[in-house]
């Protein structure tokens, strides 16, 4: 069904990485109230699944914000979509992203959202593309390193499309 994909992370693979960022999530927000935002389209299924291996009450909000429009590389130009629908100061905030590639829209994210004055802001990245000129970015959780190719799956997607695959990988030539 998907013969133009070349798997590059398996599906087992990926469960096994958010099992472990769950796990250290749970031992570091112990006694807390986590908040953690999705950055839409693309972490929903990444947050889905973590959370699910996160042994304490987490609440959920989503944003949604743009800088690739159809295309394959951000354009620089960060544009939000949909704000969080809570309030977060004095809250513990981890936002969960499906990847971090030139980080512009991340930095322009965390920027927005420590004005508005969380307990804490923290990151937890499934994917980090290597070899990107990229600003510093602290990120606390992160799951797999990859080379600077264009990847789908898993959330991530070509044009809306392979969002649903259970796996990360790289489209055909």
């Amino acid at each position: 069904m998907f013969d133009d994909v070349r798997v590059m992370i398996s599906a087992e693979e990926i469960d096994a990485k958010l099992a472990e960022m769950g796990a250290a999530i749970t031992k570091d927000y112990a006694g807390k109230e986590l908040l953690m935002v999705g950055v839409l389209k693309g972490a929903f299924m990444v947050m889905a699944d973590l959370a699910r291996h996160v042994d304490l009450p987490v609440e959920f909000d989503f944003m949604a914000v743009s800088s690739y429009g159809a295309s394959t590389k951000s354009s620089g130009v960060v544009r939000i979509l949909k704000d969080l629908d809570q309030e977060i100061a004095d809250r513990h905030v981890l936002i969960v992203e499906d990847i971090i590639d030139s980080g512009l829209t991340l930095r322009y994210l965390m920027k927005s959202l420590s004005v508005r004055n969380p307990a804490s802001l923290e990151l937890a990245a499934l994917l980090v593309k290597d070899g990107v000129e990229r600003p510093p970015t602290k990120i606390l959780y992160e799951g797999f390193h990859i080379p600077p190719e264009f990847v789908v799956g898993y959330g991530l997607d070509h044009v809306e499309k392979y969002r649903n695959l259970p796996f990360i990988g790289v489209l055909g030539e």
